[in-house]
């Protein structure tokens, strides 16, 4: 076999053919890295590696039409084929020989990362799966090559005839869809023969062995095919008839039918075992809340999704596949609403999105948008939304807690004094929580209702009666958790303010003013606090900013402090000040009047009472929690929002997972570096390589 293997790759390199390859795959290779590395910046090698995968339907055929047929022509083959040589060993000699060509180009993808990652950060985890990815498709198509080239002595016929499977293979998933969106017995057994969805199965940052397996199975079966047809030959010209078992279709039949059941058995292996997610921020992997719930079910759950599984994403796809392979409660069923338009109204009065998912129990089922299953951010490039995460997990954790847990939370939003409504993206906030929201106005009740496991008071801004400040005081004195939102005003709200000073918290006149650059975003009252680490804070700290524009200071009294009862959120630095009339600000100078700073801006205080423990959480920026102010820092004052909300009293014990980022940050490449490497990638080096391979051509030739 080693004879054959270095006569192999010899003749690929002494020949036009091998150099030819290597830079037509280089070529165009280099120019998707080039248009869509370099020049746009993306992080991720998988669109390169994607839009190169058409080459390989005229690149691979070229270099392997030679490798059987060529021999048969000129009749060089019955010297092998006579020879004490196993069959074997001939074919994967020379088949290895084409895999070392092949694999040249590959090594060189394997340093583009490398050469990216100087200008920015790249996802190498998933960069290399899908490097892995390109190489096993590539071997599968050289595998087609070798099988076809032993079928006729006709170089051109064998070309032609790979060309056309490598295709099928190629675009065989949407033939299936063509045929059957939702699939069937045919569209099962063509994809077989699908050669591209294990390959974005792989590119994704998920390492799947079902997909390794496949290529691996393609491989050995094609080789095996291909010995099978010269077996054949071999024993026509050494014994002039077939001896039993020398060709057999039996063993054939048999042979396929063992290599389609051991991917159908780690089919059935549960995710956990067969899939390895190696992306930065574990996209597919499910976190330790997600299986707390799951091992805590008593109840079935039934995920429908609406739409095929041939239609659904991928991602979302092994997403769930993680849920149903994990516990026997959960199954997942997909249905098509174009044929069953009338399924999902059972389920929601509202518009239906396709993909979207609904998840039931006996107890209660829950609508999820498509769209709620990823985060979006505007864009003030394109003035659009763009895809900026990925929140299935949280969503369908959300939703199992939800259909399947015996008394939902419930928090009142106060009304009737100006308070700033909510807005849809904090609204969903409460629902992921599995919190039932409700507005009150005092006015209507005697009291803060029972059932209440928190009080949110959003920025009023007109001041509380006397019978309204007492209502949320006894509230308070009976162990109710508050959320307080003051926003600088004209009026100076008393007795709202006093309902604050129970918790001994006293608001700063005026507004504060910040000078160090490093806490302000272009505007000295546009603040951008230190956060400080709390449990409430926790996913923020160190990770970014919280953004609180126009806020007054708070001050806590020695005697909550002592007690260890406060704990600060969000603070300015000693360059800050409060200044009464804010707009006299012309400078960062401090003025006669002007309050010397650092405040806090957002305190968490636990007051003890009768009824056990009253906590406060108190933040003094009357926009801290509009989609405006969360939209400059990413979605960090959603998170506070999140996990103020979340501490309540039983409200504890909701799950909320956050969103995973699919942002990895644009690449900033120079554009001299740009010009340079692009020109090498694109052309340099594709070039010299043609003229290699002619020169060793021509020099041939001569002799």
């Amino acid at each position: 076999m080693t004879a054959i293997y270095k006569r192999e790759v010899r003749a690929c390199f002494n020949s036009f053919i091998g150099w030819l390859f290597l830079a037509v795959v280089l070529f165009f290779t280099g120019l998707y890295v080039t248009a869509n590395n370099l020049a746009q910046g993306s992080p991720y090698l998988t669109y390169a590696l994607q839009s190169s995968l058409i080459i390989f339907i005229i690149a691979i055929p070229i270099l392997t039409m030679r490798i059987l047929a060529e021999e048969r022509k000129n009749k060089t083959d019955q010297m092998i084929l006579t020879a004490p040589v196993s069959i074997w060993k001939i074919v994967l000699g020379k088949y290895l020989a084409l895999e070392t060509v092949f694999a040249i180009p590959c090594v060189v993808l394997c340093l583009y990362p490398l050469l990216l990652g100087r200008y920015g950060t790249i996802p190498y985890g998933e960069t290399y799966v899908s490097i892995l990815g390109f190489f096993l498709y590539g071997s599968a198509a050289v595998a087609v090559g070798v099988f076809v080239s032993s079928l006729t002595e006709s170089q051109v016929i064998a070309a032609v005839v790979s060309v056309v499977l490598i295709f099928v293979g190629y675009v065989m998933a949407g033939i299936c869809n063509l045929i059957s969106p939702v699939g069937n017995l045919l569209t099962k057994i063509l994809s077989i023969y699908d050669l591209t969805t294990p390959f974005l199965d792989l590119i994704n940052g998920n390492l799947k062995l079902t997909a390794v397996l496949y290529y691996l199975s393609v491989i050995f079966l094609l080789l095996f095919f291909t010995t099978q047809s010269i077996q054949k030959r071999r024993y026509s010209v050494s014994v002039k008839h077939f001896r039993k078992g020398a060709y057999s279709i039996g063993l054939i039949v048999m042979t396929t039918a063992i290599v389609t059941g051991a991917n159908i058995l780690l089919r059935q292996v549960p995710a956990e075992y067969t899939e390895f997610d190696v992306t930065a921020e574990k996209l597919y992997s499910l976190s330790e809340d997600s299986y707390k719930v799951m091992d805590a079910l008593e109840d079935d759950v039934t995920i429908y999704v609406l739409s095929p599984e041939n239609s659904m994403n991928l991602d979302v796809i092994e997403t769930l596949n993680r849920y149903k392979d994990h516990t026997d409660h959960i199954r997942v069923e997909y249905v098509d609403i174009a044929s069953n338009p009338a399924f999902a109204q059972q389920y929601t009065d509202g518009s239906v999105t396709e993909r979207s998912l609904i998840v039931e129990s006996e107890k209660r089922s829950k609508f999820i948008d498509y769209n709620d299953l990823y985060a979006w951010e505007l864009s003030y490039e394109t003035y659009g939304y763009e895809m900026t995460g990925y929140d299935a997990e949280g969503q369908i954790t959300s939703a199992i807690d939800y259909v399947t847990m015996d008394n939902m939370p419930k928090v009142y939003l106060l009304e009737g004094h100006g308070e700033s409504d909510l807005e849809a993206g904090f609204l969903s906030v409460l629902a992921k929580l599995n919190i039932e929201y409700e507005t009150l106005n005092l006015l209507t009740v005697d009291e803060v209702p029972t059932d209440a496991e928190g009080l949110i008071v959003n920025a009023p801004m007109t001041d509380f009666s006397a019978d309204d400040t007492e209502k949320v005081r006894q509230y308070m004195d009976g162990g109710g958790d508050v959320l307080f939102v003051y926003g600088y005003g004209e009026d100076a709200l008393p007795n709202y303010r006093s309902l604050i000073s129970d918790y001994h918290v006293d608001i700063v006149e005026g507004m504060v003013v910040e000078n160090d650059r490093n806490y302000y975003y272009q505007n000295m009252l546009y603040l951008l606090p230190e956060v400080e680490y709390d449990e409430m804070t926790a996913d923020i700290y160190g990770e970014g900013y919280v953004f609180a524009p126009y806020s007054s200071g708070i001050v806590i009294d020695e005697e909550a402090r002592e007690a260890g009862d406060v704990h600060y959120l969000l603070t300015t630095t000693a360059d800050s000040f409060s200044r009464a009339d804010p707009e006299e600000i012309t400078s960062g100078e401090k003025a006669e009047g002007d309050i010397d700073g650092p405040f806090a801006l957002g305190a968490r205080v636990v007051k003890q009472v009768e009824g056990g423990e009253s906590t406060a959480v108190i933040y003094t920026s009357a926009v801290i929690f509009q989609e405006m102010a969360d939209e400059i820092v990413a979605g960090n004052n959603k998170k506070l929002f999140e996990n103020t909300v979340g501490s309540f009293a039983s409200v504890e014990n909701s799950v909320s997972i956050p969103v995973k980022s699919y942002y990895a940050g644009l690449l900033t490449v120079p554009a001299l570096e740009f010009i340079f490497a692009g020109l090498i990638m694109v052309l340099a080096v594709p070039l010299a390589l043609l003229v290699a391979g002619l020169v060793i051509w021509l020099q041939r030739r001569k002799r």
